[in-house]
């Protein structure tokens, strides 16, 4: 682990706890009228690292955590929590990450570079898809259903930084989005 990320995880748990006390950078936003999406979830599809098309159908009957991913992050311990939420909740719960460099350009590496960043330093086995933008007028399918209130029914926000996370719920609505600043593990 290069000097940039040690920074990052010496001060990770402080910066947290910073938030939490101030409430600085958190912010929740929820489907509070279970606002059915007019495009079906279950129709996405994304592309991994192996530029193999994966269809979101297998995950019908599972609540989703989808999260943007960037390795030079300040938010990057946040890889752990992550991996232990997927080892507490496997059958119930998929994580699904999308690493992009829109943020910063905290994801520089390329797919196979990343791979190898999220298993060796923390340990990562829930699926990360191949390097993609997740805002603007270029952004992947996933983010565009994430982001656009005509296909998910309420939410136009695109992610304000990296570990933003989206939850789907088992029926495939849109149910919460949440901040960077939100502990993976205070969602679940």
């Amino acid at each position: 682990m290069g000097i940039i990320n040690k920074l990052i995880n010496a001060t990770y748990n402080s910066r947290m706890r910073l938030s939490k006390i101030t409430g600085m950078g958190i912010s929740s936003n929820t489907n509070e009228k279970n606002i059915k999406p007019p495009k079906d979830f279950y129709s996405l599809k994304a592309t991994n690292k192996k530029e193999e098309t994966v269809s979101f159908e297998q995950f019908r009957g599972k609540k989703v955590l989808i999260v943007n991913l960037a390795s030079q992050c300040g938010f990057t311990p946040q890889y752990s929590q992550l991996e232990e939420l997927h080892q507490l909740h496997k059958g119930n719960l998929v994580i699904l990450g999308f690493p992009s460099n829109d943020f910063g350009a905290q994801e520089p590496g390329s797919d196979d570079e990343i791979e190898n960043f999220c298993k060796v330093n923390f340990g990562v086995t829930f699926p990360i898809f191949k390097k993609d933008h997740i805002k603007g007028d270029g952004k992947q399918p996933v983010y565009d259903w994430l982001t656009n209130a005509e296909k998910n029914g309420w939410n136009d926000n695109e992610p304000g930084w990296n570990f933003n996370k989206f939850l789907i719920d088992e029926s495939g609505n849109l149910q919460q989005v949440f901040s960077a600043s939100v502990s993976p593990l205070e969602i679940i």
